[in-house]
């Protein structure tokens, strides 16, 4: 399936004009009177670049991101027990393989599709058509210490982690609303933001992105089942290495417009490095 070797499309950022207090966005219903977002979007266009053309360039350590093919046994990834049990050990391989990692935790999993959401079937979530990451310098570690028993997470926090998240179609090609990430190279730290992420009972904290024209963005067009993205959302390596990933959910201009919606699913995965890494 030929793909063009980039498209032109919106993407939403912050509008770092509207910020009058920290950002803030609940996951559920707020108290009366208060927005459910206490900032708004702004949208710019943007070139994607088709990462298919840059494949052997791309890097965990450089960009943030890698592709890999990627066979799965999974046969319903709606059923959350047979995710678990089937995908769960499967993505410890993968990344285990890819990262040199000596640990890698399995902690998490969504299931997205629009149609889904909207019917409110399987506990689907919708894309987020929003540049974010999910992790800040502060709440990449409370990941572990809310994960790992305290002993063991003060230990691993003394040596080189990572959060990364493993991203796949649950059926394929995907060309409606695919997702693309921003090359961590072509990123300054000002770039991003501390966005508190509102739950019922606990408040974890994102980044939201804000426009900076030296971005760089990829996608990987037509994504098939037995294909895997990995993207870093978090490293505690502070050497040059890349740390944060922003990333998004775009409306794809070359869709057609009978294209299927997007089934997709995304495993986070805490990464625990040998001491010398």
């Amino acid at each position: 399936m030929k793909s063009a070797s980039h498209v032109d499309a919106p993407m939403n950022y912050l509008d770092i004009d509207s910020i009058q207090e920290k950002p803030a966005y609940y996951l559920y219903t707020p108290p009366t009177g208060v927005p459910q977002r206490n900032t708004k979007q702004i949208k710019h266009t943007v070139a994607i670049q088709n990462a298919r053309e840059h494949i052997d360039e791309i890097s965990l350590d450089k960009q943030g991101i890698t592709f890999t093919q990627h066979e799965t046994a999974v046969k319903n990834f709606y059923d959350a027990e047979e995710v678990k049990a089937v995908y769960y050990p499967e993505v410890v391989e993968l990344v285990q393989k890819i990262t040199g990692a000596e640990k890698v935790h399995v902690f998490d999993h969504n299931v997205r599709c629009a149609p889904m959401c909207e019917r409110g079937e399987n506990g689907v979530r919708e894309p987020v058509k929003f540049a974010h990451n999910d992790y800040t310098i502060k709440s990449g570690p409370q990941r572990v210490r809310d994960l790992l028993p305290e002993e063991e997470a003060e230990e691993r926090l003394k040596h080189r982690f990572a959060v990364i998240n493993v991203w796949r179609p649950i059926q394929g090609p995907v060309q409606d609303t695919p997702l693309a990430v921003c090359d961590a190279d072509s990123m300054t730290q000002d770039d991003f933001n501390e966005t508190d992420l509102k739950y019922e009972d606990r408040t974890g904290e994102v980044y939201s992105v804000s426009h900076n024209p030296n971005h760089r963005w990829l996608y990987f067009p037509n994504m098939e089942r037995e294909e895997a993205m990995l993207l870093k959302c978090y490293d505690s390596a502070t050497d040059g290495r890349a740390r944060f990933t922003a990333h998004s959910a775009f409306a794809d201009p070359m869709s057609p417009p009978d294209a299927p919606a997007r089934e997709s699913i995304e495993t986070r995965t805490l990464v625990f490095f040998p001491p010398e890494a």
